[in-house]
């Protein structure tokens, strides 16, 4: 499949390049628009895969309810350390995702237009200021925060606020950016829109499966080799995007994605309901998946947002415990209890920050299982402490 979203080579498209290489936009009637969406089977790209249509309509609906203008907010923020997607896209093809967020913003009637980044905001006004759009975009820079890039904390964000999340009722979708109604979509969803509208439906589910139509952009992490973002379409084997040879195991989503062990990775294929932010991670064999996975953690507990118990207590403790499975030597009852806090952990969060760091716990001790056992008898069967995942250094 020849690339939709990243031109080829490694140099930024200015507007001229892109109105060249895409064509122009036509806008078209709203409810058209909208048909072609929901005909096109989009889902969002920014790790829930929920409906791109169903989220527009949702926003349009409030609007009409509360009589207020919504609000759009392309999410640039890509919090997730192992994510380069996002960066990418806005690096190469800024004009894509900027038309994205035109055509969004028409749909619906919205009168208030924003970009989040944490990097970049630079280049992307320069970007703005090539264009003659109809609507003004405003370029907001975010905090380097894991949960800086949660709807929510968004919305709060631009409205003000922290960068934390809020309570999930009313949702974003209806009361979000002062309180107006506010459509928040990841930048790599609205280029996907900025294509539609110019192709069609039908051109989108050339690629991908009927179920899942369309192409993802994943961040490919191979010990030896440098990260790279590559652009590939649903339903491909995940053995033809990552080396498996000599791979104990496959990180899918990021961090609060799920570790994967080899042989059934090998017979996966990519995924929109577990690609999560887009992150594929090979763990060779000479690495530690227990100590990966502590460190993962650690990080987690720490850029909790402390609003709730889950994220407060349960986080810090687990995370905590984790780092005495990843130490060879005896373990006492410490799985049992990882056990019993996931579960009194799960669901009763603000946000869904501890329910994603439970996912990638649970995965870890069913993966590395057999590595466990050889901690708990004094033993590790990794040769290289080589850190595999990304980790900021904390503050």
């Amino acid at each position: 499949m020849s690339p939709r979203l990243l031109a080829p080579g490694a140099t930024p498209a200015d507007h001229t390049t892109h109105v060249r290489r895409y064509g122009p936009l036509a806008y078209g009637d709203p409810a058209g628009l909208l048909r072609t969406l929901a005909e096109s089977g989009l889902t969002g790209r920014g790790g829930a895969a929920f409906p791109a249509y169903r989220k527009f309509v949702a926003v349009a609906d409030a609007a009409r309810r509360t009589g207020r203008a919504p609000v759009v907010v392309a999410n640039g923020a890509e919090s997730e350390p192992a994510s380069h997607k996002d960066r990418t896209l806005l690096r190469l093809s800024p004009h894509l995702v900027l038309d994205g967020l035109q055509v969004a913003a028409s749909a619906l009637g919205a009168e208030e237009a924003h970009l989040a980044v944490e990097d970049g905001a630079s280049w992307l006004e320069a970007a703005l200021a090539e264009r003659h759009d109809p609507l003004p975009v405003t370029v907001v820079r975010l905090p380097r925060r894991f949960l800086a890039g949660q709807a929510s904390a968004l919305a709060r964000y631009v409205s003000g606020g922290p960068a934390l999340p809020a309570h999930p009722d009313p949702p974003v979708r209806e009361r979000g950016v002062r309180r107006a109604p506010t459509l928040v979509q990841n930048v790599e969803t609205l280029a996907h829109l900025a294509l539609i509208a110019r192709y069609g439906a039908d051109w989108f589910r050339a690629a991908g499966t009927p179920a899942q139509p369309g192409s993802a952009l994943c961040t490919l992490h191979v010990p030896g080799h440098e990260v790279r973002v590559v652009e590939a379409p649903f339903g491909m084997p995940l053995s033809r995007l990552l080396p498996l040879n000599d791979t104990a195991a496959v990180l899918v989503g990021g961090y609060h994605g799920t570790w994967i062990p080899t042989p059934q990775a090998a017979q996966l294929p990519l995924d929109a309901s577990t690609l999560g932010a887009g992150v594929l991670a090979a763990l060779p064999v000479d690495r530690c998946g227990l100590t990966e996975t502590a460190r993962v953690l650690r990080y987690l507990a720490l850029q909790s947002a402390g609003q709730c118990g889950p994220c407060l207590n349960g986080l810090p403790r687990i995370a905590a415990a984790f780092r005495t499975l990843a130490e060879p030597g005896p373990q006492g009852a410490t799985r049992d209890d990882i056990t019993r806090w996931t579960g009194l952990t799960q669901g009763r969060g603000a946000c869904h920050h501890p329910d994603g760091t439970i996912r990638l716990v649970r995965s870890a001790l069913t993966t590395f299982a057999p590595e466990l056992d050889a901690h708990a008898r004094g033993l590790c069967t990794a040769t290289d402490p080589t850190p595999l995942l990304p980790v900021p250094q904390e503050t």
